[in-house]
């Protein structure tokens, strides 16, 4: 979903690519003139011929700027007549066709937006705040977006995890889904027997289900995630090729990263996926898996714990949500959804949800019916809209249809819209 486009149109102006047209036309006669030394202003009659011809000339050379730019920006091979259509066509476009102007979205959100997703000592997720240290809250406000928003999706999909099974399998999950791997594996220790068990796997180790195909145990200190686990430091192969401590598991691949897992400085586990390319993994997965695995820390002490989770009205993501509700009035988008608003804000749904419930006592489509509704009111008795149907008010708020305007507004007012109307 674009909050742009709902919260903006934009703006055509034609005038502006008939003047570019102006000025590359005129400046092109100027140059040709100048080289064939044409007084424009007195040229005789004898001029008048050469004249035509040089204008011609500036107008190819235009055209054909335009062409050059219709060629560039095609890819595939057109036959002769579709190649002609698409070049007159875009040309026709450059010339006359809009200029798109974006409504910008207010400096407020643009300064809020910076804030929420690169400040995260005031993210009010349960142990977010102190889960990294300083220097890794540097690099994450210094990374990008992109790596922010999958962070954010796995601190907030981890918030109502209760027990450990949960998870780990909610992990490797995401590891497939936000980071498009191949596989992804997370071992527990088993300290008395010194063997690092598979609890959770998805890729070829998975089936659908969440159960781990033919889980293998790997001895402390063997292969490379065994290594990891002994040593606390985290393995990047780039070729398995050349280790000759590579233990194969479900198939022979050709690049491994391993991060430990700690619970009070001691490895409890390892976070480790592979690929059947050499050399996939970047400097940002090992940045990712290092992050994620202190997130996955910090889950595991509070199951120890037991220490039960809050959500506040001055959570972040809450205050994100009433911005894009009450100053971008996002709730006019009639596909509006738990979904599409959960990804805009970049964190799970089950999250989200909880935090409109826990915050304003409401499920999600309570809340966003009760800022339509609010709309639908002030449209209602509102002069501007006096020439207005009912249901075309309910379109302008956000409501798809009738039945389900008349059900929420008498929810939540106690009478029908037309009553309402009625009422001085």
């Amino acid at each position: 979903m674009n909050i742009k486009k709902n919260i903006g149109n934009k703006i055509a102006v034609k005038k502006s690519g008939i003047l570019l047209y102006g000025f590359v036309f005129l400046f092109a006669c100027v140059v040709v003139f100048k080289i064939l030394k044409i007084n424009i202003t007195s040229f005789e009659m004898t001029h008048m011929f050469t004249s035509l011809i040089v204008l011609n000339i500036a107008l190819l050379l235009t055209v054909g700027y335009f062409l050059l730019i219709t060629i560039k920006n095609f890819s595939g091979f057109y036959s002769i007549p579709t190649l002609f259509q698409k070049t007159v066509t875009t040309v026709y476009d450059h010339i006359f066709s809009t200029v798109s102007v974006e409504v910008q979205e207010p400096e407020i959100n643009k300064d809020k937006k910076s804030g929420l997703r690169n400040t995260f000592s005031n993210f009010n997720i349960p142990g977010l705040s102190q889960s990294f240290s300083d220097k890794e809250e540097h690099r994450i406000q210094n990374t990008t977006p992109e790596t922010i928003a999958v962070l954010s999706y796995f601190a907030t999909s981890l918030f109502e995890k209760n027990k450990l099974e949960e998870v780990l399998w909610d992990i490797v999950e995401n590891c497939i889904s936000q980071l498009q791997l191949e596989d992804c594996v997370i071992y527990m220790l088993d300290t008395e027997k010194k063997m690092l068990i598979q609890k959770a796997a998805f890729g070829h180790k998975n089936n659908g289900e969440r159960k781990v195909i033919s889980p293998i145990q790997i001895p402390l200190g063997k292969g490379i995630v065994g290594r990891v686990a002994q040593t606390g430091r985290f393995e990047y192969i780039s070729d398995v090729t050349n280790d000759a401590e590579y233990i194969i598991d479900d198939a022979n691949r050709m690049s491994e990263l391993s991060i430990p897992i700690f619970v009070d400085d001691e490895v409890v586990g390892v976070l480790d996926s592979e690929h059947s390319q050499k050399d996939f993994f970047t400097e940002n997965h090992i940045f990712l898996f290092q992050l994620i695995a202190r997130l996955t820390e910090n889950k595991l002490k509070q199951l120890q714990t037991k220490n039960a989770c809050h959500i506040t009205d001055d959570n972040v993501y809450f205050k994100e949500l009433e911005f894009l509700m009450k100053e971008a009035k996002i709730y006019r988008d009639a596909n509006l959804g738990l979904d599409s608003m959960s990804t805009e804000l970049n964190i799970s749904g089950n999250y989200l949800s909880q935090l409109v419930n826990k915050v304003t006592g409401r499920n999600f489509t309570d809340y966003v019916n009760g800022f339509r509704i609010e709309d639908a009111k002030s449209k209602l008795r509102n002069p501007e809209f006096t020439n207005y149907t009912i249901i075309a008010i309910a379109l302008e708020s956000g409501f798809n249809s009738k039945s389900t305007f008349y059900s929420a507004f008498k929810k939540l007012t106690g009478i029908s819209p037309k009553e309402y109307r009625k009422t001085p």
